[in-house]
């Protein structure tokens, strides 16, 4: 269906996360597949510290459908990754055997080091970034938000994971539509909750990836400060989702989250002082880089 160029050896990933499963495929930068579902596992574990067996069978469902669509896209390697719901939810083990089963392929649950590691590959991956300067990567999820300091040259020097993300904190404080000034209010004091004891070294820039990050952008640009994020606050307590999606082209799942998401970048980007820059990468596309090195180390 998808074709695969002579030559090449794409790589796939499938990326289970709290708000979405998504599956890439491609080599050297060109991609071969990309596909996506949102299934809000975030908001199961959030109401029932669980996932329910329902959405065990769909996550698995999904999983195996993406798996045949990496095959099918001349995939020589691929690995299931689950992110912040493998940690968060009491089962988490039993979704990852599960998905193992169904896959037939490596999976395996992320720490929060390991998932804030590969943003930052994937991020510097697709910037111009001197090599010698301190970058941060900030990374909203659904169920949690990584934010990565290091350079080009050095690598990843400081990780810290926040265990709140866009999903959690809409079903624990902004699942009204819309949420409105007061909830937003109380939102942000809970994000600075966690963000307590903050210890980041000083950066030059802050790079953001995840759905959340470019949701947002398509409202406010690629540039995103502290007067964009008022801004964002403003419009996102006062208007429903389903107007925010369809004045921005923005999914209504990913719309009904936004106003989460914004919240949680606010507080890292105060903390850092940088204003925040949209980019394309992220995990995927580390996850890809670390595979590929592997598998060049293994064929050597």
């Amino acid at each position: 269906m998808w074709g695969r160029h002579h030559g090449t050896v794409p790589i796939g990933v499938v990326d289970v996360g709290s708000n979405t499963v998504r599956v890439l495929v491609a080599d050297h930068g060109q991609t071969y597949l990309s596909e996506r579902e949102m299934l809000r596992l975030g908001a199961d574990i959030e109401s029932h510290g669980h996932i329910p067996p329902e959405k065990l069978d769909r996550v698995a469902s999904v999983v195996s459908r993406y798996v045949a669509d990496a095959d099918a896209a001349g995939a020589t390697a691929l690995e299931v990754l689950i992110a912040s719901p493998g940690r968060q939810a009491v089962n988490g083990e039993e979704l990852r055997e599960l998905l193992e089963e169904v896959s037939g392929r490596p999976t395996r649950i992320l720490t929060a080091v390991e998932e804030a590691h590969l943003a930052f590959i994937g991020a510097l991956s697709v910037t111009s970034v001197p090599a010698r300067r301190p970058v941060a990567v900030v990374d909203v999820g659904g169920g949690s938000a990584q934010v990565i300091v290091g350079t080009q040259h050095d690598g990843p020097q400081w990780t810290r994971s926040i265990d709140i993300g866009s999903q959690r904190l809409t079903s624990r404080m902004l699942s009204t539509d819309p949420p409105g000034a007061n909830a937003i209010g109380a939102a942000r004091a809970e994000v600075e909750h966690y963000l307590a004891n903050w210890d980041a070294p000083p950066v030059r820039a802050t790079l953001a990836v995840g759905g959340s990050a470019r949701a947002l952008k398509r409202i406010v640009g690629a540039r995103i400060g502290v007067d964009e994020l008022d801004h964002l606050l403003e419009l996102l307590a006062h208007t429903p989702a389903v107007e925010i999606a369809e004045r921005h082209g923005i999914g209504q799942e990913r719309a009904r989250t936004l106003a989460a998401g914004a919240v949680i970048l606010s507080g890292l980007q105060h903390h850092l002082g940088t204003p925040l820059k949209v980019v394309r990468g992220g995990l995927r596309d580390g996850a890809l880089l670390t595979l590929a090195a592997e598998q060049a180390a293994a064929a050597a």
